[in-house]
């Protein structure tokens, strides 16, 4: 790890953040949340890690210009059926981690289920005139999970602007510090990034530095399992279908909760996730996932996890 590219990760961390802050003032110099512009502003969030990391890229040179494309993970996409197979996992996999998380929380008791629907019934009718004709609640609820996999390659679009950003660039730039330390702290900055919304309620209904640390829990926990599929396919977009799942899947513990959910206990980010997350993400170490890692542009061909006597400069 260079001076050089230590200067580069602190700039990147210290512009995306810095370009949160500032996407999101109008929401603190306004109704927070509330604001109408609200929902223009959090996508256009979502752009700032892009942004920062294309600025470090080109004004700093890291990664070197014929290396950025592959440094970034967005070509070539090769072994293709390692690659392909790991954006199925990823476009897959969320949904079902936090349909798991639903029934951790529920056997914790941070949630009562409602086979009725009758909570989400009641926040339906709050977003439709009174007398408004309704489907049963039933086929509501099943349209919403049907719509789960399309919503999933719908929100990748704009999760692939934080993506580039933290599991793009941030991850090689860090990985010559380890397998575990560039997951970490990749996931501790990804989480404080969040500063800005999480401090006005977001997410967690939050807004003291609570909100902020459960978010840093979340965010490492599922940052380790985007990073994993980053760095077993060398590619990016493995890491941006199973990002855009995520967003898509997050609300289901609203569908089937009898009452608004404490989030930062039941939900995917708070601590019902959290122990999804472990159990996975200690399945894959036991199994040996972390060590199969090919090589990353501007990174060594090592595997980083693995003695440093161990080269292995392709893994299968």
């Amino acid at each position: 790890m260079t001076r050089t590219r230590v200067a580069a990760i602190t700039a990147f961390t210290v512009l995306a953040c810095g370009l949160a802050w500032l996407v999101s003032l109008p929401l603190w110099l306004g109704d927070g949340l509330a604001e109408p512009i609200a929902g223009v502003l959090l996508p256009v969030m979502m752009l700032t890690p892009a942004v920062a990391a294309l600025v470090i890229t080109f004004t700093m040179r890291i990664p070197a210009p014929g290396e950025r494309v592959r440094f970034l993970g967005l070509w070539p996409l090769r072994p293709a059926k390692r690659v392909v197979w790991l954006m199925v996992v990823g476009w897959l996999a969320p949904p079902l981690l936090v349909g798991l998380s639903i029934m951790i929380a529920a056997a914790l008791g941070f949630i009562r289920l409602d086979p009725t629907f009758a909570g989400f019934a009641a926040e339906v009718a709050k977003l439709v005139p009174e007398g408004t004709p309704m489907p049963p609640i039933e086929l509501l609820v099943l349209s919403q999970i049907a719509m789960i996999p399309v919503g999933a390659l719908v929100n990748s679009v704009i999760a692939f602007g934080e993506e580039l950003g933290w599991r793009g660039w941030l991850v090689p730039a860090l990985r010559p510090l380890g397998t575990w330390p560039t997951l970490l702290i990749s996931g501790v900055i990804w989480g404080l990034w969040h500063s800005p919304v999480i401090l006005l309620g977001y997410n967690f209904g939050r807004t003291d530095i609570t909100g902020v640390l459960f978010m840093i829990g979340g965010c490492v926990a599922w940052g380790i399992l985007l990073g994993w599929l980053r760095l077993r396919s060398a590619s990016i977009w493995p890491a941006v279908l199973a990002h855009g799942a995520l967003n898509a899947a997050g609300g289901l513990v609203i569908l089937v909760a009898a009452s608004q959910p404490d989030l930062a206990l039941a939900g995917p980010l708070g601590v019902a996730g959290w122990i999804v997350a472990t159990v996975v993400i200690v399945i894959l170490a036991l199994t040996g996932q972390f060590r199969h890692q090919p090589e990353l542009a501007g990174a060594p061909g090592r595997l980083l996890s693995a003695p440093r006597g161990d080269r292995h400069p392709a893994a299968p």
